[in-house]
């Protein structure tokens, strides 16, 4: 079955960076969008970015020229690089895909925490 593991959350303080790693299994990788969501407490989740299966990136404004994503299509796992970050940032981040069935399936999480 599809599983996503998180990995690499921690604490910071302002100006930091992280990598955050989501291994996947269950489906085919490589062919496959994957995205990066978080949610702040008291706050709806939202979408950080994403890369498609052929390395395409998008990513919401407020992390543009921050973050990054990457896959390792040979090691089944996305990153996602987090520079100069700040107390907004503080957040559970998840993984996710939507496979061809149209189900959608999320990691547990990793918490990132920014403090000033």
């Amino acid at each position: 079955q599809v599983q996503l593991v998180e990995s690499g959350g921690g604490s910071v303080h302002t100006g930091g960076s992280l990598r955050l790693s989501c291994a996947a299994s269950g489906f085919i990788f490589s062919t496959y969008t994957m995205g990066w969501y978080r949610q702040a407490p008291g706050k709806q989740r939202e979408l950080v970015g994403l890369i498609t299966s052929g390395g395409s990136t998008a990513f919401t404004d407020s992390v543009k020229g921050r973050f990054t994503i990457s896959r390792d299509n040979a090691k089944n796992t996305v990153y996602l690089e987090m520079n100069s970050l700040k107390p907004e940032d503080t957040a559970v981040y998840y993984c996710h895909v939507t496979v061809d069935s149209g189900m959608d399936y999320w990691g547990k999480g990793t918490l990132v925490t920014v403090s000033s």
